[in-house]
């Protein structure tokens, strides 16, 4: 007899619980320099940057404004901005 495989798809997955509106600052591609690296998309403690060629966005439903993006960025093509509400 198999194993049954197991989903979470009840309260409390990540995917119900958009936390973009903790976010104080937002992530702005500027998409000029970049060099597509994927360095933005590789530290993203939540895994919201994602694209290719060159163009990469935030899922800013999940985005926390943290800016680890922006300050790993070595082509400096992501900048930090206060959210407006």
């Amino acid at each position: 007899m198999s194993k049954p495989i197991l989903t979470y798809t009840g309260p409390g997955t990540s995917k119900a619980n958009k936390t973009g509106a903790w976010r104080t600052n937002v992530p702005i591609f500027k998409h000029v320099t970049c060099n597509d690296c994927r360095i933005c998309v590789v530290v993203c403690p939540d895994a919201c940057v994602t694209g290719e060629d060159s163009v990469y966005e935030a899922n800013l439903d999940f985005c926390k404004g943290c800016g680890i993006c922006a300050y790993e960025c070595p082509k400096d093509d992501i900048d930090m901005k206060l959210e407006e509400k």
